[in-house]
């Protein structure tokens, strides 16, 4: 898609977090409006993202894919944003990694022409929206992933009367996991399943979500009997296309399946019928956070060859903008930033930045200061934070404070657009969400 086309998309006017708009502006109209933020002329709380620091992540993780010679299909459901889809394809993405058929509805409106959905279809009425993308369009990419028989049935059954071929990956997990084949005797029933449907259904690859694991040598363990069963299948001809995926990577351990994906022969059989195409699926380093994909970043920098030759790493770019909106009693302040407004499931939000706006009873801040480490949220409801200060703490109503935050997934939720800055606070442009 153009960028003429998502400037006309239609902006949400009756929304949080935009300055005042007319109510059939577009898109495009939001970066011609001269916006700051320190000048209070958007509405706070505001989500924005850094576009110097989105710019970054993008290259770097391309240049860290590049690197092991994989390819990228980022997971779409952290940003849920065509706009920032047509970011990650324009950088080399390969692909959209989606968790839902409506998922994959949005974004085919949007342009998106190749999915992975990391997950199993599963119901007619799910089963009714991908089949009506694949008869929109013939060159529709699309795979999700299947782990039970009684799915593969259900899916060879719905496309079979369909008249339709649907792209499958066989899906591993470990005990106590999520989803995913468990042992032989799981696998070798999902496969019988698979054999009664050939005219309506494709194994193409595999698939897992190593995030279950939180140890790094049980995830190798886990990486590398996958890998031995690719290769075995691949020897008895149970793939139908030469190029078959084998997909895996969260957010958190993307090296280690760089690593373990990438030392595959990318011959798969003796026979050198199929080739493999590694797919990794990481979706917040777009955004990156201070929580555990800093974390994970700091463990990855130390860690992986690859990371530590780059010398640089991902750089938290979304942040939240609020307002104090309230010192009730010393110690203690209330932010108009809440559950509504931000993620809090991994890490209250971590105030990094303080501004005072031009008022008649105050001084101004010249620029944004770095907020004391010791104002720190403790607690959070739908519209207000809890934050403790010092009592003696320099804080007046009305002063602005930028958020950090962990778990974008559940951040980008909660807004229907976000606002694009630049390094002086200048809103240069929005995106939208379709979660």
């Amino acid at each position: 898609m153009s960028e003429t086309f998502f400037a006309r998309l239609p902006a949400n006017t009756h929304t949080k977090g935009l300055g005042l708009l007319p109510a059939d502006a577009q898109m495009g109209d939001i970066a011609r409006q001269g916006w700051n933020i320190l000048q209070e002329q958007v509405s706070l709380p505001v989500a924005v993202l850094s576009e110097e620091k989105i710019q970054h992540n993008l290259a770097w993780m391309q240049e860290f894919i590049d690197r092991y010679q994989v390819k990228l299909a980022p997971h779409g459901k952290t940003t849920m944003s065509p706009e920032l889809f047509q970011l990650q394809t324009d950088a080399g993405a390969w692909g959209i990694t989606l968790a839902t058929a409506p998922q994959t509805e949005a974004a085919f409106a949007h342009g998106v022409r190749r999915v992975l959905m990391a997950n199993q279809l599963v119901g007619k009425g799910n089963m009714a929206i991908v089949a009506e993308l694949m008869r929109r369009d013939a060159h529709f990419e699309f795979a999700c992933i299947v782990d039970s028989a009684d799915n593969v049935d259900a899916l060879g059954e719905y496309f079979a009367e369909s008249g339709q071929t649907l792209r499958i990956l066989l899906e591993y997990g470990v005990v106590a996991g999520r989803t995913g084949i468990r042992d032989r005797q799981q696998e070798d029933a999902v496969l019988e399943a698979v054999a009664r449907w050939p005219q309506s259904l494709s194994l193409v690859g595999i698939e897992i979500y190593e995030g279950v694991l939180n140890e790094e040598a049980p995830i190798r363990e886990f990486l590398r009997h996958v890998v031995s069963r690719a290769e075995a299948l691949a020897e008895t001809g149970c793939f139908k296309e030469p190029d078959v995926i084998l997909s895996g990577a969260g957010s958190a351990w993307y090296d280690v399946v760089a690593e373990e994906f990438s030392r595959v022969n990318k011959h798969l059989d003796s026979a050198r019928r199929h080739t493999l195409d590694v797919v990794l699926r990481p979706g917040c380093y777009l955004t990156h956070d201070v929580g555990a994909y800093h974390r994970a970043s700091d463990r990855i920098k130390q860690n992986n060859p690859v990371a530590r030759e780059m010398n640089f790493s991902l750089l938290p770019a979304l942040q939240v903008w609020a307002y104090v909106q309230s010192l009730p009693e010393p110690g203690r302040a209330i932010i108009g930033l809440g559950k509504r407004d931000s993620s809090s499931d991994a890490g209250f939000p971590v105030a990094s930045g303080h501004y005072r706006p031009q008022s008649r009873i105050s001084e101004a801040y010249a620029a944004v200061v770095p907020a004391p480490k010791d104002w720190k949220i403790f607690a959070m409801m739908d519209q207000h934070a809890f934050m403790s200060i010092p009592e003696d703490a320099d804080i007046k109503v009305g002063d602005m404070l930028s958020f950090d935050i962990s778990h974008p997934c559940l951040t980008f939720d909660k807004w229907r657009q976000l606002l694009l800055i630049n390094e002086q606070f200048d809103v240069t442009g929005s995106v939208s969400t379709w979660f």
